[in-house]
């Protein structure tokens, strides 16, 4: 393929090649070429010009396939518009001259054709430089169109169309000509003629004036001629071609001078109209040759015709525009209105009809009116078709009332009106479903009266109006949940009220049912109650069925409807009127055969009528029951149900003489009865109605077999028989479509009605299969069909296998006996029915059966894979690879292929050839690759033979689809035919005409598979691999070119295949410019231009699968093929300012399907994953964008604080607010499910940007990095459009956007509440947009806002206070939520004061709600004990669903408890105990209150007991057993409750006095520790243990104090020990509180620093290692224990303190070990200076005091002081790891803290004082002011047995230091400090000392002090240093002076330098005082400030 890619054609290569081989290499070039040739200059294009055109041309002869001559023409076409142009003329002569010649022969054909292609590319590229010579051309054309066959006809038409378009105005002179041959093939036999003549029609019409002027009415008679017989492309063709016409003649601005001319009139709206609708109402017959018609009464138009119209109509429109039709909708409504209205009888005369032109009204107004029109122009359109629903009620009234006259007239009124009401309410539904709570105003606006017109015509006459209107309720009810409860009480009322009225009765039982159907889409459901309402009202309308004849039936179906319907909402509902529905159930069948013989003998046709009805019902309910309610179908439930089903089948079998008896009027009511009997069977277990499986079967037989069935019903039959893939080969109606919907009534057949509510109104509370349209139940004769063939598969499996035989054979019988259009129905459901067993069989693997049986089916299979109904092949298809999937044996898997082999090899007819051969792909499918590889081979082999039948494309399409499934199921196996396989699929590629759709896409299901079979291995470089791989691109790029749609969209899935194979060879450029050309050219008009739905769902899920990969190359290469195309391409999302990213949100927009949306949001979230923090203002933009559009303008000016000048139009800030022009705006009116998607974009883009940088939330760095480089983006920014957004979005009309908005406020402040405002210290950011955010929250708090949203806006209110008041208040959290729920009320200054007035109810209403918590929460053993009639806020029946509310809130609400609990100090009363029953209403239900009656009134301590056992109840039964799922906000909530619980005296005295219950706390304290990582989580369960240790401290402080006062006068010895451990000091683990509370520490600490685990580091000595930093986190939660443990001894007895010092003092002074890391500045880690807190704690315990204690803790002691002196000197040389200062600290703690006796024995002393003398060698000077600053504090311990042999040994080495220092001066603050701690601690001995030593101290500190004073001249030049020196020593000199004023005297006298500097100094600094502020103040420096510092922490 290589050799292909030059400019010249490689002749040398091509001749070598073979015939196949030969066209993929000119293909290839040609491809090539193309691309060179853009890209070539024109110089060199022109050097080789003439022998390209020389090789173009010649290859015209060499009879080119379709791909490559449309290639060929192309390139032709692109040369001569580069190069010269001279030659063109004598190209377009050959090409005539080709035309022209008479060789007819098939092999000339293609060249022939190749020759019409070039010349339309031609001209389309050269236009009027071709002028002259196109009169000639185009009469050549036309005059070969006479003789061409239908591929010559197609390619002309097309051909014909690029003149036009290339030549435009100036081929005027050929227009009539080619208007002609074009009217002629618009009608052609073939449909691909007929697309072809339709496009180059719209081509002609954009010139051609009389197209749509004076030639109007026979352009639109063509086109319904056009539509008669047509398939779904010609109708999507044709259709736009008259609606573009029928626009044009409306909208055309026609050329002055023509007009006087011709004297062209304007065509006005109704005209056209009119013209329209003579074609939906009468087809394609002329107006005159109609009436005749009309008047015999024969004509009927043929729906294809009326369908096309349809489309039409929406084409008409769409090409106006959204802004034209809410101009001229009420004209237009009335219009689509009055085609099925009175005037029209011949619509809707039958029945069939009536509802296929309703679909038609139906889908006419639903794609436009949801299509084009914005929100705001729908809400009008809603009020326009309120109006015509009232005046049609008017016109019924008008007639109702006139009885008296009993008018023929009136009826025929009543029946014609129904018919528009019908279409108006259905739109009305669909319409307000869309706006969801966005049409909220329309209901509260009186004047329309939207709910009054809806109710008032539920008492329509027709019952299909009945319906219509429930539907509409259950439409507004799903998309205004609020408005569900009052409707249901509105009808429920209307229908108890009405009873007498028939009308009434059903009317209003459809409207229960439907709002019943719409509760499972209401979040919020509705009240409990109504269930028993509805069921009473049931029964009571079943019961009074028979006192009224005239009623008994409507009140029947009445009464099962609403039974019915109320089993939707679920078990919980249900399982209260279970035992009543059971009953009526019962009651509605005879008990016995008998019973049911004396009802035959006794009843009337009326009472057979009713009675049916009935039974039917009950059916229908027990159906409804089943399916609904499966939880509650227990085995009790189940043996109650059963006895009436054997008298139910009793009914059916007798159905056929009660009819017999009574004649037609009951055919209906038994078949429905039949149809509802069957579906119940089908949802129930077979087992369960075992002793009738017989009968049921003999009926089905019958049913299926009857002769009275006339109408086929294959298409909804067979198709859930068939493979989902086989129906790919068949009709393209039978795939997803967006005409679906009108498509359906074509795909029945003409005498099937479409399907309609009013065949089974059952199904209005039913959810619709397709999306949120309609219910539309088919006809009961056609779904009885249905029912009964699934039902067949079910029980002939379960019967014995002795009777299928002949029930079977019955069946074989019955299609034997009956011939022509008979037969084929029978065989049909024999088929279906016989399908389903062999499915059942199949997937439940069971057996046949005997041998007779696997030929009876063989037979039946054999006989339909020969029917000339495609579906039925295909459906026998499937049955014969399942029986061989049944039998699963591999000889007769062998017959059945071999059969199939035989008949292909022999059989010439389409039909057989096509059911075999798909026959073998089926048996591939279900048995896969098992089958030899011989098997595999001859399968092949005929396939290909057949695949190459060019003579029938079906033959073609069967064979290769019959090929891709078994590419498909061979699996590896098939690699060998890859190659073989690979050409010939090329080879088809590049010769099947264009016009065999059908083929091509079964080729590209083949290719997709061979791709598939290959996988990764694509990615391979060999050669065999790169031709294949070349192939297939090859492959993938012709499918590209073709017309089809599915062809493309086949193209596309391939190339997302290669992609995900082998990504480096797909070129992702020119695979993403096509995706956007099909997405975008496609975006005008979404339901016509991309008429594929499936085309576009292959776009998106390969764009969807690129951008998980590269999105920005995707991106990129989508914004380059914007700037590089054509103006035209994009007409409507322009991607080069919206990026691809806003073309698919515009594209999300106008999409309706679900499947298409979703891909659509999958899409761009990969995109903002992996895009938005690049390209934030982009994605900001457009969300911006999105939300504003929709918003309303004056709403936003007036709130909007931010705006800057209202003048400075041009600032992008003020776009909102200024922007009235909406041409600029790439959004027009975005529906509000794409403003929510917005919105949630906006939190990810949040989110994203939380993962990259932090300079996106820090206002500052952001600033610094924007300057720094002005393409730097973040998110801080752009808060001022975060807020605006959010604002907009939180007061939209539609509540979820509401809500999304109020999250994106939440989220914002959540993230931003920290930034600080650089220009305004000490503010935050967000402080200035304020009134915005309460402005976005007020209307959140108004009492209609529902109560979600308001839920949500107290959530964020009460996030900006907190981060607002950023300090703790308590009793903020939920206070807000739930009052607000309940009072609806919101004030802004301060959370507290907002509830505080409400507190007293408040609390009476948590309290309540916890109580319900409790008892919900109970086992289900303790159900018994449970109230009767429920608790405060829900009642006994709805305990289960109220269960997920209360779990939801109960942890906030226990929090919020307990802080008002721990506010009023616990001790409060009921302020109002009386009126406790205010809490509420209902259920009066109280903490204080025992029973309902009030007898036992509570003592108060009673009161607060139970209140601090429910939450601690609570606390400790979530805490204990937590679940997965349970969150951290519900485990932190309930931790703080506990710990504002015990905060307060009164609860510690309850955990204190109750050993069991603290300890039972702990544990459940520790597995909370243990199971959840989270350290707040830990920390704050660390809290609640302190807290419960004081507690336990407490209750013994207490007992001792107590004893020593009642037992004063006692000796004290006899006292009894209190705390823990008593006499002995035993501590029981599990009975110990002390022992669980060390357990939780060790396992914290242990956590933290496993080295202090001895288990872990193999040795219980201390072993020396590095220290470390621990993390905040783990540095807090280790404080916290240590905390804890110096707590412990105090709640021990003496005995009990001695178990536990060994443990404590370990733990404690491991972690100073392991933690005393060196910090600069000297200063402790947090976890040093917390273990050091923790000794003092210990250290200076009362125990170590206490007499039977003090030995053994003096020794303890003494270790420990050993173990901290042992850190110092280890083993080996780590120790100058440790923190000297820590550990002297340590020392230092000992020596004060303890007694006496602990440190001054001789060898601790001595090494304690070695440790000081070395520190203080050390030359860190931080060490040394620490070591000073602790030496001043044991030199100033007032027992001399302590301080003063640290004195002896210190003081002289401190005097040394100082004179040392002296001597050389300071020299930095460093040595200064130094300084000054040392002459502290001098001082600090002279105090210290005794008297007759004192004198000398001070003789020795004097002069040090003096030497260190300035004169005044040195004063001024001394450094900063020497002067706060100075000023030292001379305010020391000033203290010590006067008081040794001796000492001091006899000094200065006897040296006379001393006495000179003194008097200097003091005369300079008087000096120095006049002159400025002295700097003594100063003096008092850092070091002095840490002294004191850490005397507070711990000495």
């Amino acid at each position: 393929m290589e050799l292909a890619h030059s400019l010249l054609l490689n002749e040398e290569a091509y001749n070598q090649l073979g015939e196949v081989q030969k066209a993929e290499f000119i293909f290839e070039w040609l491809r090539y070429l193309e691309k060179l040739l853009l890209a070539t200059s024109r110089n060199d294009v022109r050097e080789k010009q003439k022998t390209l055109v020389e090789q173009l041309l010649s290859l015209l002869n060499n009879s080119p396939g379709p791909p490559t001559r449309k290639l060929l023409a192309k390139n032709l076409a692109i040369l001569y518009s580069i190069g010269d142009t001279f030659s063109v003329y004598e190209a377009i002569d050959k090409c005539n001259d080709l035309i022209r010649s008479k060789d007819d022969s098939p092999s000339y054909l293609p060249t022939k054709l190749a020759a019409v292609v070039c010349l339309g590319s031609l001209y389309k590229k050269l236009g009027r430089i071709l002028g002259n010579t196109f009169t000639d051309t185009v009469g050549n054309i036309l005059k070969a169109v006479k003789s061409a066959e239908s591929q010559g006809r197609y390619e002309i038409m097309l051909s014909l169309q690029n003149i036009l378009n290339g030549l435009g105005a100036a081929a005027a002179p050929c227009h009539r000509d080619v208007y002609k041959a074009a009217r002629s093939c618009l009608t052609d036999r073939s449909m691909a003629v007929r697309c072809a003549a339709a496009k180059c029609l719209l081509e002609l019409q954009n010139e051609a004036i009389f197209m749509w002027s004076t030639d109007l009415d026979s352009v639109a008679t063509l086109c319904f001629k056009s539509f008669e017989g047509s398939n779904y492309d010609v109708r999507i063709s044709v259709s736009k071609l008259l609606g573009t016409i029928l626009a044009k003649a409306i909208t055309s601005k026609h050329p002055g001078t023509a007009a006087s001319r011709q004297s062209i009139r304007r065509v006005s709206l109704e005209e056209v109209l009119e013209l329209l609708g003579t074609g939906f109402l009468r087809g394609s017959s002329g107006f005159l040759r109609a009436s005749g018609d009309m008047l015999k009464g024969t004509s009927s138009v043929s729906r294809d015709v009326r369908v096309g119209v349809t489309q039409a109509y929406v084409v008409f429109v769409s090409t106006l525009g959204g802004a034209w039709l809410e101009k001229n909708f009420a004209a237009f409504l009335s219009h689509i209105l009055s085609l099925v209205s009175q005037s029209h009888p011949k619509a809707t005369q039958t029945q069939i009809d009536a509802i296929c032109c309703r679909r038609c009204v139906s889908f006419i107004l639903r794609t436009t009116i949801g299509g084009l029109l914005g929100e705001k122009a729908q809400l009008a359109v809603v009020k326009d078709i309120c109006q015509a629903i009232w005046k049609l009620k008017k016109v019924m009234d008008a007639v109702m009332s006139d009885g008296n006259l009993e008018t023929r007239v009136g009826s025929t009124d009543v029946a014609a009106s129904q018919h528009m009401l019908v279409c108006a309410l259905q739109e009305l539904g669909n319409l307000i479903h869309n706006l969801g709570t966005t049409a909220a105003p329309l209901l509260q606006d009186s004047s329309t009266g939207l709910l009054d017109s809806i109710l008032s015509v539920t008492l329509h006459p027709s019952i299909s109006v009945r319906l219509a209107a429930a539907w509409c309720l259950h439409c507004i009810a799903v998309a205004l949940p609020s408005y569900l409860t009052p409707l249901l009480d509105r009808c429920l009322e209307r229908l108890t009220g009405h009873k007498s009225s028939p009308e009434a009765v059903t009317g209003f039982s459809f409207a229960v049912a439907a709002l019943l159907g719409a509760v499972k889409h209401c979040p919020l459901g509705i009240p409990h109650g109504k269930g028993k309402i509805i069921m009473t009202l049931a029964e009571d309308l079943l019961c009074s069925a028979a006192q009224n004849s005239r009623l008994s039936a409507q009140r029947t179906q009445a009464g099962w409807l609403l039974i019915a319907a109320l089993m939707t909402l679920g078990p919980a509902v249900v399982s209260h009127h279970l035992a009543r529905v059971l009953l009526l159930w019962k009651c509605v069948f005879p008990a016995s055969p008998k019973d049911l013989e004396t009802e035959k003998s006794r009843g009337d046709s009326f009472t057979w009528q009713v009675t049916l009805e009935g039974r039917a019902g009950a059916l229908c309910a027990i159906k409804s029951f089943v399916s609904h309610c499966g939880d509650l179908l227990t085995e009790e439930v189940i043996q109650r149900l059963l006895p009436p089903l054997p008298c139910a089948v009793d009914l059916l079998t007798q159905l056929s003489s009660i009819l017999k008896m009574y004649g037609s009027p009951l055919k209906t009511p038994s078949v429905v009865y039949r149809q509802r009997l069957y579906e119940l069977l089908i949802l129930l277990p077979p087992e369960t109605y075992e002793g009738n499986l017989c009968a049921i079967l003999k009926e089905l037989a019958a049913d299926l077999t009857a002769p009275d069935i006339q109408v086929s019903a294959s298409t909804f039959l067979l198709p859930p028989l068939c493979h989902q893939d086989d129906l790919l080969i068949l009709s393209p109606l039978l795939q997803e479509t967006d005409h679906r919907f009108i498509e359906e009534q074509l795909l029945l057949g003409n005498g099937v009605a479409c399907g309609s509510l009013e065949y089974d109104p059952y199904l209005i509370y039913e959810k619709d299969v397709e999306g949120d349209s309609v219910p539309k139940p088919l006809p009961p004769a056609l779904s009885v069909i249905s029912s009964a063939a699934k039902l067949f598969g079910v029980v002939c499996a379960h019967v014995g296998e002795t009777q299928r035989l002949p029930i079977l054979e019955q069946l074989l019988d019955s299609i034997k006996h009956t011939k022509g259009a008979r037969q084929q129905v029978v065989q049909l459901h024999v088929v279906s029915s016989v399908s389903s067993f062999l499915k059942y069989v199949a997937l439940s693997k069971g057996c046949l059966g005997p041998e007779e049986l696997k030929r009876f089916a063989l037979t039946l299979v054999t006989g339909a894979l020969e029917s000339t109904n495609p579906l039925l092949r295909c459906a026998a298809a499937e049955a014969w690879a399942r029986l061989a999937q049944v039998l699963d044996d591999g000889a007769f898997t062998a017959g059945l292929a071999q059969v199939s082999f035989d008949k292909l090899k022999s059989a010439r007819d389409v039909v057989t050839r096509t059911g075999h051969s798909l026959a073998l792909g089926s048996l591939h499918r279900y048995l896969g690759g098992i089958s030899s590889s011989q098997h595999l081979n001859s399968c092949i082999g005929i396939l290909y033979t057949l695949a190459q039948d060019s003579t029938s494309p079906d033959v073609q399409t069967w064979a290769l689809h019959s090929l891709s499934l078994i590419i498909d199921s061979a699996g590896p196996l098939y690699y060998v035919h890859v190659e073989p396989t690979l050409s010939l699929i090329i080879m088809l590629l590049l010769n099947v005409p264009p016009t065999h759709a059908e083929v091509h896409q079964s080729l590209g299901r083949c290719l997709n598979a061979l791709i598939t079979t290959l996988g990764p291995e694509l990615q391979g470089n060999s050669t065999s691999i790169s031709t294949l791989r070349a192939s297939c691109l090859l492959g993938c790029a012709v499918m590209q070119d073709n017309p089809d749609c599915l062809v493309q969209a086949q193209a596309i899935s391939c190339l997302q295949q290669l992609h995900m194979f082998a990504p480096r060879h797909v070129n992702l450029s020119s695979l993403v410019s096509c995706l956007c050309e099909i997405l975008l050219d496609n975006s005008v008009l979404v339901n016509l231009y991309s008429p594929y739905l499936l085309l576009r769902r292959a776009v998106l899920a390969c764009l969807r699968q690129l951008v998980q990969r590269e999105a920005a190359e995707v991106s990129e290469h989508a914004v380059m093929l914007a700037k590089d195309s054509r103006e035209e391409l994009t007409p409507d999302a322009d991607i080069r300012e919206v990026g691809l990213e806003g073309a698919l949100l515009i594209l999300l927009d106008k999409e309706t399907d679900e499947r298409l949306c979703h891909d659509i949001k999958e899409t761009l979230n990969y995109m903002l994953t992996s895009m938005a923090v690049e390209k934030l203002s982009l994605w900001l933009k457009l969300c911006k964008d999105v939300l504003a559009a929709s918003a309303d303008c004056t709403a936003i000016t007036c709130v909007d604080t931010m705006q800057e000048e209202e003048g400075d139009k041009g600032d992008d800030a003020s776009v909102l607010t200024t922007r009235h022009d909406e041409k600029s705006h790439p959004f027009t009116n975005p529906r509000w499910a794409t403003r929510v998607f917005a919105a949630e974009c906006v939190c990810r883009i949040i989110n994203q940007c939380e993962n990259a940088t932090s300079a996106h939330f820090d206002i500052a760095l952001a600033q610094e990095m924007k300057k720094k480089d002005s393409r730097n983006d973040f998110l801080v920014l752009h808060l001022a459009d975060l807020i605006r957004m959010a604002f907009m979005a939180a007061t939209d009309h539609s509540d979820q956007l509401r809500l999304s908005g109020l999250e994106m406020l939440l989220v914002v402040i959540r993230r931003f509440a920290t930034v600080p405002e650089p220009e305004f210290p000490g503010h935050v950011i967000l402080e200035q947009y304020q009134a915005n955010v309460g402005a976005a929250l007020r209307p959140a708090f108004t009492s209609e806002t529902p109560p979600d949203v308001t839920a949500k806006a107290c959530q964020v209110y009460i996030i900006a206070v907190q981060r607002h008041k950023n300090h703790r208040q308590p009793l903020k959290t939920t206070s807000c939520l739930e009052d607000s729920i309940r009072n609806g009320s919101c004030s802004s200054d301060g959370l507290l004061d907002l509830v505080y007035a409400d507190l007293g109810t408040l609390s009476r209403l948590w309290l309540a709600a916890l109580q319900d918590f409790a008892l919900l929460t109970l086992p289900s053993e303790f159900a018994s004990q449970l109230p009767a009639e429920g608790g405060a806020f829900y009642t006994a029946e709805t305990s289960e669903n109220a269960k997920l509310q209360y779990y939801n809130s109960w942890a906030l609400i226990l929090h919020a408890t307990a802080l008002w609990l721990t506010s009023t100090g616990f001790v409060v009363a009921d302020p109002d105990e009386g009126a406790s029953d205010l809490s509420r209403p209902v259920t009066p239900t109280s903490m204080c209150q025992g029973s309902s009656s009030g007898a036992t009134i509570k003592s108060p301590e009673d009161v607060y007991t139970d209140r601090f056992h429910l939450i601690l109840g609570i606390s400790v039964e979530f805490l204990c057993s937590l679940r997965s799922d349970a969150t951290m906000e519900s485990i932190t909530a309930c931790l703080h409750a506990l710990q504002a619980l015990l905060d307060v005296p009164w609860p510690r005295s309850k955990i204190g006095s109750d050993q069991d219950l603290g300890i039972e706390l702990l544990n459940v304290l520790h597995r909370v520790i243990l199971t959840r990582e989270s350290p707040s989580i830990q920390l704050a369960s660390l809290e609640v243990v302190r807290q419960i240790i004081c507690a336990a401290q407490e209750h013994v402080k207490e007992k001792r104090r107590s004893a020593e006062v009642d037992d004063g006068a006692a000796e004290k010895e006899t006292l009894p020990e209190f705390g823990e451990g008593k006499d002995t000091g035993g501590l029981v683990p599990g009975k110990s509180l002390v022992f669980a509370t060390l357990e939780l520490c060790v396992c914290i600490l242990v956590r933290q620093l496993p080295e202090l685990n001895p288990k872990l580091t193999g040795s219980p000595g201390v072993k020396a290692r590095k220290p470390q930093m621990l993390s905040e986190d783990g540095s807090r939660l280790v404080s916290a224990a240590l905390v804890i443990l110096s707590e412990l001894p105090a709640v021990c007895s003496p005995e009990g303190s001695i178990s536990i010092l060994p443990t404590i003092l370990y733990l404690t002074i491991g972690v100073l070990r392991e933690t005393a890391v060196k910090l600069p500045g000297g200063q402790l880690s947090s976890t040093v200076a917390a273990s050091l807190q923790a000794l003092k704690g210990i250290l200076s315990s009362p125990m170590a005091r206490a007499e039977k204690s003090h030995t053994a803790w003096t020794d303890l002691l003494r270790s420990a002081l050993t173990t901290v002196l042992d850190c110092w000197d280890p083993v080996d040389e780590t120790h100058q790891e440790l923190d000297e200062v820590s550990l002297l600290t340590a020392i230092t703690v000992f020596i004060l803290s303890t007694s006496p006796e602990v440190t001054t024995i001789p060898c601790l002393q001595k090494r304690c004082i070695d440790k000081f003398k070395a520190t203080l060698e050390i030359k860190d000077p931080m060490v040394q002011i620490k070591t000073y600053q602790l030496l001043h504090s044991i030199f100033q311990y007032p027992n001399p047995a302590v301080s003063y042999p640290y004195i002896y040994s210190l003081a002289s080495c401190i005097m040394e230091k100082l004179q040392e220092i002296d001597k050389r001066k300071p020299e930095n603050t460093a040595e200064l400090q130094i300084f000054q701690e040392g002459i502290k601690v001098l001082e600090t001995l002279v105090t210290v000392a005794e008297e007759h030593h004192r004198s000398q101290l001070v003789a020795c500190l004097l002069p040090i002090l003096i030497s260190f004073l300035l004169d005044e001249n040195a004063l001024g030049s001394a450094t900063s240093i020497m002067r706060n020196l100075h000023d030292f020593a001379l305010q020391n000199l000033m203290q010590i002076g006067p008081q040794y004023s001796s000492v001091f005297k006899s000094l200065v006298a006897s040296s006379p330098a001393l006495k000179a500097r003194l008097e200097a100094a003091i005369k300079g600094n008087q000096e120095s005082v006049k002159v400025k502020i002295p700097t003594s103040k100063y003096t008092k420096n850092p070091g002095k400030n840490s002294s004191i510092q850490l005397k507070t922490s711990f000495l």
